[in-house]
């Protein structure tokens, strides 16, 4: 019995936070991947993309869960989506190597999006938070780091001009999944104090505590559409549209990795689960463009989609390092340049070696 296949067998079942197991299809060795049922993951969760080589199971989960499975938990998955920050932190601060990275961000998102300001405190333009206390839910997760990182590269504003407020109960774990221990990495020089552990990031907004919140998703009280919160960029996809032109930046929040034995063993691994993810990806863009305009309920998905393929071209979401190697770096020196990490990595040494020159 395979090393992966004796894992699967022991500590699944009893997992609470996996949502839906599917599978396994395919023959040949036991393989298990774990991650969201993303549209562009689709065809592997539900077996109409095989693995060559591999009878595949397909466990669907969240960011949080996941990330706590590989790095502190059973590591029971050969395959696994993982926070591309905490995945930096750990392999730079803690010399983890049970997990390489494979090319494929399978999330990307521009983040823009993810300041929410009080509307009382006259917080216009990103200059104006200087001196501004803000709530943060997981300092050092993918998404928060990006946004700091805009915030000075893009704006000039530096982490150590805000006060942060760490909070430890988020009001949107409906839509994260809770917060991995990766992401509580505070760095030094930064002024970082924790709230109330009876307190979220809304209730401290709605009471004046702080004047704005960065959210990987969306805080309960801008869920609920509380007036007394807005996002900073109303219009951030005019925004997010222009720094891509200006960078070419589509920045990763979460890529796939591999289990290290698993590609020493069976050296082919790797490939066939890039060229699986792959597959899967281009039946998604096939659907989108013959029928998913019918077939959603948004009635300018058409537009959308013609709109984004003209901009970013028309494989928007590449995988493969060479397509996306700029968007990889620059979470690297995100992380290195907010003293989150001891040393800057590279991207040679993370990844799985086999698949550097892959491309899709």
């Amino acid at each position: 019995m395979a090393a992966d296949e004796k894992s699967t067998s022991t500590d699944q079942s009893s997992d609470p936070s996996v949502k839906k197991r599917t599978g396994p299809f395919g023959e040949g060795l036991p393989i298990t991947l774990a991650g969201y049922a993303y549209n562009r993951v689709r065809a592997i969760v539900e077996g109409s993309v095989k693995i060559e080589g591999c009878a595949h199971q397909f466990e669907v989960t969240s960011i949080g869960p996941l990330n706590n499975h590989a790095f502190f938990g059973p590591q029971a998955r050969a395959v696994t989506e993982l926070g591309l920050i905490p995945y930096i932190l750990a392999y730079a601060n803690d010399d983890f190597r049970d997990y390489l990275l494979l090319p494929i961000p399978i999330l990307r998102l521009f983040r823009h999006k993810s300041i929410f300001v009080r509307t009382d405190r006259g917080i216009k333009t990103p200059a104006d938070l200087r001196g501004k206390t803000i709530a943060t839910v997981g300092y050092s997760s993918s998404g928060l780091t990006h946004v700091r990182g805009i915030l000075q590269e893009e704006y000039g504003v530096s982490p150590k001009d805000i006060r942060w407020i760490s909070v430890s109960k988020d009001s949107a774990t409906n839509l994260t999944g809770g917060v991995s221990n990766w992401e509580k990495i505070r760095p030094e020089g930064v002024q970082i104090i924790d709230a109330d552990p009876n307190e979220d990031e809304s209730s401290l907004l709605i009471k004046g505590k702080v004047d704005a919140i960065l959210h990987p998703a969306e805080p309960k009280v801008f869920q609920d559409r509380d007036p007394i919160v807005a996002r900073l960029f109303v219009d951030h996809r005019t925004v997010e549209k222009e720094f891509f032109k200006r960078t070419g930046l589509f920045p990763i929040m979460h890529s796939v990795a591999i289990k290290r034995e698993i590609a020493e063993q069976n050296p082919w691994r790797p490939k066939a689960v890039f060229e699986a993810y792959s597959k899967a990806k281009q039946l998604d863009y096939e659907y989108s463009q013959s029928l998913g305009w019918v077939m959603d309920s948004l009635p300018w998905y058409g537009q959308e989609l013609e709109e984004t393929c003209e901009l970013m071209g028309k494989n928007f979401y590449p995988y493969g390092l060479q397509a996306s190697a700029s968007s990889y770096e620059t979470a690297i020196r995100y992380v290195y340049d907010q003293g989150l990490s001891k040393r800057k990595a590279s991207l040679e040494e993370m990844f799985e070696k086999s698949t550097l020159t892959l491309q899709e």
